[in-house]
């Protein structure tokens, strides 16, 4: 999974994004969405540079979990805004069970802007039995969303998807001096921890827990179906 309206772009910046594309604007939260957009993400919480590639393992629908997340170094225009294009493969048990593609951007100040995801959920025979999630900003009414601030703030909620009724995540940043221990490492008070949720999973809360110059290094489910992803592997 990647309450309430807690982040809401100006008007300005919605009449601007009805094409997909952001101009000067200041969500309610104080963050900032002007030009000079790149497709290179140095975001220290969030960093998705050419070649970067994470591999987590874990547990989902009761099956064993392998996911392999790569920064594909190609740029996709969305709306007139270049987005990395990052590929994302789930193995269950040992089966491809999930692809997608996501966009992503960064704006002058550091925020990671997303733009949408292409993604497919496949059965046991390698079939494409769902495209559920999928969208794209200035499609179908879909916007972007902020999926990392420039400067996280303890207490502040951003909302990385705007396409009612597909793809609504949440997230609230709840500290910066958390620990957490992976396969990959420890981190002793240096991770920045988030909670996630989304109205169309009411019963579900995900914590995520990211480290600077990595990124994602633990997800686990909170509330709802046993779920779990640790960081085994992580190439710059």
């Amino acid at each position: 999974m990647r309450v309430g309206a807690t982040f809401v772009l100006a008007a300005s910046l919605l009449a601007a994004i009805a094409g997909g594309s952001p101009a000067r604007a200041e969500d309610s939260r104080g963050v900032e969405a002007n030009g000079g957009f790149t497709s290179r993400v140095t975001n220290p919480w969030f960093p998705l540079l050419k070649g970067m590639r994470w591999e987590y393992r874990g547990v989902k629908d009761g099956r064993r979990l392998r996911e392999i997340v790569r920064v594909t170094g190609a740029v996709k225009r969305i709306g007139g805004v270049p987005c990395a294009v990052v590929d994302d493969r789930v193995w269950l048990d040992g089966k491809l069970a999930e692809r997608t593609t996501d966009w992503y951007t960064q704006s002058a100040h550091g925020a990671v802007w997303y733009y949408g995801e292409s993604t497919a959920e496949l059965n046991r025979h390698g079939r494409v039995v769902s495209r559920e999630g999928s969208w794209r900003a200035g499609l179908d009414g879909a916007r972007p969303g902020i999926f990392m601030p420039a400067r996280p703030r303890v207490g502040r909620s951003y909302a990385q998807e705007h396409y009612p009724g597909h793809a609504e995540d949440h997230f609230r940043i709840v500290s910066r001096h958390a620990s957490v221990t992976v396969p990959f490492g420890a981190f002793r008070g240096t991770a920045l921890m988030t909670r996630e949720w989304t109205p169309l999973e009411p019963g579900v809360r995900d914590g995520k827990w990211y480290v600077k110059g990595i990124g994602v290094v633990r997800e686990r489910a909170l509330k709802g179906p046993v779920e779990h992803a640790e960081l085994v592997a992580f190439h710059r």
